[in-house]
């Protein structure tokens, strides 16, 4: 039991030798021999091969040459690595005849890529985002359920960025004002080049990155993405972007969700028009942001308010009222 104890607080690899270790390693050098229980605090000395059995006492432990301990550990490494340039050689001559095809392939700016499962589309979003030197612009709906995992993977992407001095403009729905994961991702670029909106409704997922390179899902699950790299479609989602952005309210600005003098709340009235337009529960709190018992609650004051005991009424209502002819 003591030895499981201490051999689970030495978890660290032979680069990061402990202070514990480092001493006795030394000792041992400088006198030639340890005693075994003089090692017993540093188990990691004998688990790294620095330290070998005398083998003429039992009792006692001889060190390993530091030239000897160092080459028994480069030379794994070493190997490993010249299997990596063999491969990285093989890969290279395996693609180049098709490196030219390629070229003239995307030298007209046509490049539609489909990206299917987590992996290759976080792959490719990183190498873009290492990339990109000038601005970035994203659209993220923060759905019910914003994991605290999904914050982590916009924060090791997003960190980079803003410490090399790309501009980051962010396009969330009003509901992140109340998400505290969410606030608290933002505080941390406060005072860089990051800028932080909202809106009352976004429908999907979108990044850019220096007008040169779009990524937007094409499921639901989000399983599966498109990389645009065409001009145009790229110049056009740019415009989209911009056109939300000038709608949005800055996230420092006063709260949004304000009652009109109707004595409907702006979120009613956003839920209000997606009702008309035919959409069901689910998705009009997907698209507004909050979960689906939250958006029934705004659907039950909305139709207190407007007097109607009845879904079917409730939309006959909302026309009738003239409330969405209003400039909320």
């Amino acid at each position: 039991m003591g030895k499981k104890g201490t051999r689970a607080t030495h978890p660290h690899a032979v680069t990061e030798l402990c202070e514990a270790g480092s001493r006795l390693y030394a000792n041992a050098l400088r006198s030639g021999r340890i005693l075994r229980a003089d090692a017993e605090p540093a188990p990691c000395l004998t688990e790294f091969a620095l330290l070998h059995p005398d083998p003429d006492d039992p009792d006692w432990l001889r060190p390993v040459p530091p030239s000897v301990a160092l080459a028994q550990r480069l030379n794994p490494i070493e190997r490993e690595i010249s299997e990596h340039r063999r491969a990285s050689i093989a890969l290279t001559e395996a693609f180049e005849p098709f490196l030219t095809l390629s070229a003239q392939d995307t030298s007209s700016g046509h490049s539609i890529t489909v990206l299917e499962g987590l992996d290759r589309i976080n792959a490719a979003l990183d190498l873009a985002t290492a990339e990109c030197a000038s601005e970035m612009l994203t659209v993220q709906p923060s759905g019910p359920r914003s994991t605290e995992k999904r914050l982590l993977e916009a924060l090791e992407r997003d960190k980079p960025l803003i410490e090399r001095g790309v501009r980051i403009r962010t396009l969330y729905q009003h509901t992140a004002r109340y998400n505290s994961e969410r606030l608290a991702y933002v505080e941390q670029f406060a005072n860089g080049k990051a800028e932080y909106r909202t809106i009352d409704e976004l429908v999907e997922r979108l990044i850019i990155l220096d007008e040169t390179v779009a990524f937007l899902p094409i499921r639901d699950d989000r399983q599966t993405a498109l990389e645009l790299r065409h001009t145009g479609l790229v110049r056009y989602l740019i415009k989209v972007f911009e056109f939300m952005w000038s709608r949005a309210v800055p996230l420092t600005a006063g709260v949004p969700y304000e009652t009109a003098p109707d004595g409907i709340t702006e979120v009613q009235h956003s839920i209000a028009k997606l009702l008309v337009e035919g959409h069901v529960d689910e998705a009009i709190a997907r698209r507004l942001g909050m979960n689906v018992r939250t958006c029934r609650a705004h659907i039950a004051k909305l139709a207190a308010a407007l007097g109607s005991g009845s879904r079917a009424q409730l939309g006959y209502l909302i026309a009738q009222s003239g409330i969405l002819n209003q400039d909320h």
